[in-house]
């Protein structure tokens, strides 16, 4: 398929958005809740219990960095808060099995504790974490101002973008419209272009508690949401691209300032380097007034494997 009419779009977007909407709201963001609420064994042990069963080939990555992160801050002072985080995937997690949680407390000060995670499944670790956090101080501050983008409002859905691609098929569509706790509205250059830039507006679909580690542990989670798809820009590669296989190495995280998830946060997203079937992608995350609430860097492995003669 090169070309889409008018209608096949709309009729696309129709099944795919009616989908979407089939479940309530805050019934999805109490589904993204519940994945943060972990089973304390011991002091430093936790567990995620297994799903009945998954459509997932593999647990979404932002899932496990948001879970780490609440284990952490489960072992810090209350007067600390998360400020950076530093994660590697070692190994594809299997949602029908449990999680384990080890969390390591390598450090701690008058206003820095430092604490390493590591992630079990089937007794093998899949995925490790250290984080950093710190007492509230105040100091010098200066950010990198925020891009002239579009407003939430003058951008596609991201299921509009999906639905206008001819590159993905009713199929895909069908599968990417299930129900989702986050409302996203994206920028993404059509076809292969040098400039490896996009943005995305997102939030969660009904609002969050107050607390702070919630919206920071949802952050996390979202971060992981289109990083890696920077790098695929420059080459014209689409996560349906035949052949193509791609998946999240190392993902890190800084945060800056306060925010609430649940109104609209603006991801700038860069890549300034591939090679070696490797992406590197950058992120910086704005409130709509402007602030840098915080930075992600992620690299990926992107391969692309020739189809069969």
């Amino acid at each position: 398929m090169t070309q889409l009419t008018d209608e096949q779009v709309a009729n696309r977007l129709s099944q795919a958005l009616a989908h979407r909407s089939s479940v309530p709201a805050e019934k999805l963001v109490a589904g993204l809740l519940a994945t943060f609420k972990l089973t304390a064994d011991t002091a430093d042990e936790f567990t995620y219990p297994a799903l009945a069963s998954s459509a997932r080939e593999r647990i979404f990555g932002g899932q496990v960095i948001a879970q780490a992160l609440v284990a952490a801050d489960h072992t810090v002072d209350d007067e600390k808060n998360i400020h950076s985080l530093h994660s590697y995937f070692l190994r594809a997690g299997d949602e029908t099995k449990p999680l384990h949680f080890r969390v390591h407390r390598d450090f701690d000060g008058r206003s820095i504790s430092n604490r390493r995670v590591v992630v079990r499944q089937d007794d093998k670790v899949i995925f490790n974490l250290t984080a950093s956090f710190q007492k509230p101080a105040h100091g010098h501050h200066h950010q990198l101002d925020m891009p002239d983008v579009l407003p939430p409002e003058d951008c596609m859905s991201a299921m509009e973008q999906l639905a206008r691609n001819p590159q993905v098929s009713d199929e895909h569509i069908e599968r990417m419209s299930m129900p989702r706790p986050f409302d996203v509205r994206s920028f993404h250059p059509e076809g292969k272009t040098n400039h490896a830039r996009q943005y995305q507006w997102l939030k969660t679909v009904a609002p969050l508690p107050d607390d702070p580690l919630t919206h920071r542990a949802t952050l996390a989670f979202a971060s992981d949401m289109g990083l890696l798809s920077t790098s695929m820009i420059p080459h014209g590669l689409h996560w349906t691209t035949p052949g193509l296989f791609s998946t999240s190495l190392d993902h890190a995280m800084w945060f800056h300032d306060d925010f609430r998830i649940d109104q609209w946060i603006c991801y700038v997203m860069d890549s300034d380097w591939t090679g070696n079937t490797r992406g590197l992608n950058r992120g910086s995350l704005y409130r709509q007034d402007g602030t840098l609430v915080a930075s992600a860097v992620q690299e990926g492995l992107i391969r692309l494997i020739p189809p069969k003669s």
